[in-house]
């Protein structure tokens, strides 16, 4: 698959031609697969609201996603009169929206990359320390705007060529009529092009080679089950979506040949760290003689990381495990119907709390009704313990696809 083929755009860069305005615009990906909203976000708050909710996810599109909340920073927030300020301020604004969440590293490597940039720019010096050397009088803070605005929007096209590398890599590997299993959403949703282990499913697939993909719903937030068996279908490749816990049952019955997962992060020891759940699988593959690769493009080693043990973890609401949300839209079949929820959304969006805590909020959509709801499905008061991410250890990934070509053991990342 080309990716100037594919007409699925995750996240991007617009301009108003009138106001001048900037904004990232993204797929709202928690409303997905019933609902395709584009969030169009002004300001660096509105992104990193966005990145802390997971309307964009996946490692290569957060760190596209903060070059660009930097670029509409630049354009839309920053009033700063001399070079010097602005990248004091720069590099204050990358940090914020580095923390939005700590534990993929091309966040925050993009982020401070792209402060580095402004920096050695401003200072025409390879060398130039960071965040905010003494600038050379000849560069006035106009261009050094335009500069970081273009490093910004060309992050999309460095991972689509990453994309496309990883996949032609990983599906060289693959056998005629190979059968993948994969976890979470590693694919067009998740980067700029094809994605990383879903991308190398799309090549061997347009080679011909593909015969089945094994989708993990991916609980608690299910972006197996509602991105993936989404993108698997509009793109016409096989699949069938299972519970994270049929993965044993499927390997046994001898139906998967190779897992391919995506990484969050690569520590200097092979270590990786990814979706939930990616261990158990990790464990499994090894038992039944399966190989497992983490692919991910060479953005996502963190040789300053020793090994998993020393990463952050995320730790996301408990409300997504005690519970589920959904959003859709609701039709109305008569007049009364119709009148009804007019009334309760004639100010607007309507926000509804219901026993235990659920809650329900409508807002009038054209002729029919949006709604986006929380519903328990746990006893009230549960304990809850609901880390996003788990630590692979590298003696139990077969290889590592970059777009570089396949890194085996043994693993030693260097800085």
């Amino acid at each position: 698959m080309n990716m100037h083929e594919n007409p699925l755009r995750s996240i991007w860069f617009e301009q108003d031609t009138e106001d001048g305005m900037a904004e990232v615009r993204l797929v709202d990906q928690t409303r997905l697969p019933m609902q395709g909203d584009v969030l169009c976000c002004r300001t660096l708050e509105a992104v990193e609201i966005a990145i802390q909710n997971l309307a964009v996810r996946g490692a290569p599109a957060l760190g596209i996603a903060a070059g660009l909340a930097l670029a509409v920073w630049t354009l839309n927030e920053s009033t700063h009169t001399e070079v010097g300020e602005y990248l004091v301020a720069l590099a204050e604004a990358a940090e914020r929206i580095a923390s939005a969440r700590p534990t993929a590293v091309n966040l925050r490597r993009e982020a401070e990359g792209l402060v580095c940039f402004a920096s050695t720019f401003a200072s025409e010096t390879a060398n130039a320390p960071a965040p905010a050397p003494a600038p050379a009088p000849n560069i006035t803070l106009a261009e050094l705007k335009a500069a970081v605005i273009e490093h910004a929007v060309s992050l999309s096209a460095r991972d689509a060529a990453c994309c496309e590398a990883i996949g032609a890599a990983g599906a060289a590997l693959l056998k005629n009529g190979v059968r993948v299993l994969t976890i979470c959403n590693t694919g067009l949703l998740a980067t700029a092009s094809i994605g990383t282990a879903l991308g190398i499913a799309y090549t061997a697939h347009a080679q011909g080679k593909l015969d089945h993909v094994w989708v993990t719903e991916t609980r608690p937030v299910n972006q197996g089950s509602r991105l993936t068996a989404w993108e698997l279908a509009s793109q016409g490749l096989p699949y069938t979506l299972i519970t994270d816990s049929m993965a044993a049952s499927v390997m046994a019955k001898g139906w998967v040949d190779v897992v391919l997962v995506g990484a969050d992060r690569i520590c200097a020891n092979g270590d990786a760290v990814n979706k939930i759940g990616t261990l158990s699988l990790a464990v499994l593959a090894r038992h039944y003689g399966i190989p497992l690769y983490i692919c991910a493009p060479t953005s996502s080693i963190d040789p300053a990381t020793a090994c998993g043990a020393d990463v952050a973890i995320e730790q996301r609401d408990p409300r997504e495990l005690a519970g589920f949300t959904a959003t859709g839209v609701i039709l109305p079949q008569d007049a009364a119907q119709t009148q009804a929820f007019d009334l309760l959304t004639a100010q607007g969006s309507c926000e509804l709390t219901l026993r235990s805590g659920q809650q329900l909020a409508l807002q009038r959509k054209g002729g029919a009704y949006s709604f986006d709801a929380w519903f328990a499905s746990t006893p009230p008061g549960v304990q809850i313990y609901n880390p996003c991410f788990d630590v692979t250890p590298a003696e139990l990934i077969t290889g590592i696809i970059t777009e570089t070509g396949l890194i085996t053991p043994p693993y030693g990342f260097a800085c």
